[in-house]
Parts: structure tokens; C-alpha cells; sequence
């Protein structure tokens, strides 16, 4: 059981710090409906945080689940 919360918080620090490095160009106007950029393409680095945010998220998420049923 020590072993699986050393891992939750590891993927928990790291998921915290995928989300905080994402850059995001929108402001509080764009937020409001003010802005209207369209599509934008994830390239370079950008695309590499996005994917390992999207995978750091699912890993999270199925270690909270084991976490419900391991004992």
C-alpha cells in the first residue's frame, strides 16, 4: 500500500508540473468570449507537454482507482 501512494503523489507532483509548463495565449477577455484565434496547432515541446499531461492525467486517474480496490 506504500508503494501505491509513493506513486499517486510522484504522478500527482509531475501532472502539477505538466499543467503549470503548458503555455496558454488566452486571456481573461478570450476567456469571456472576447478572443477568437481559431485552430491552433501543437508543435515541438508544446505538443510533448500536451501528451505527456494527457498521459500523466490517465496514469492518475487508474492509480486512483487501484487505489479504491488494493487494501
Amino acid at each position: 500500500m506504500l508503494w501505491l501512494n509513493i506513486i499517486f503523489i510522484g504522478i500527482a507532483i509531475l501532472l502539477t508540473g505538466a499543467i503549470l509548463l503548458q503555455s496558454s495565449s488566452t486571456n481573461l477577455g478570450s476567456a469571456m468570449g472576447g478572443g477568437s484565434d481559431g485552430f491552433t496547432v501543437r508543435r515541438g515541446s508544446e505538443k510533448r507537454i500536451f501528451q505527456a499531461t494527457v498521459i500523466l492525467s490517465v496514469l492518475f486517474f487508474a492509480t486512483a482507482i487501484a487505489h479504491l480496490f488494493v487494501k
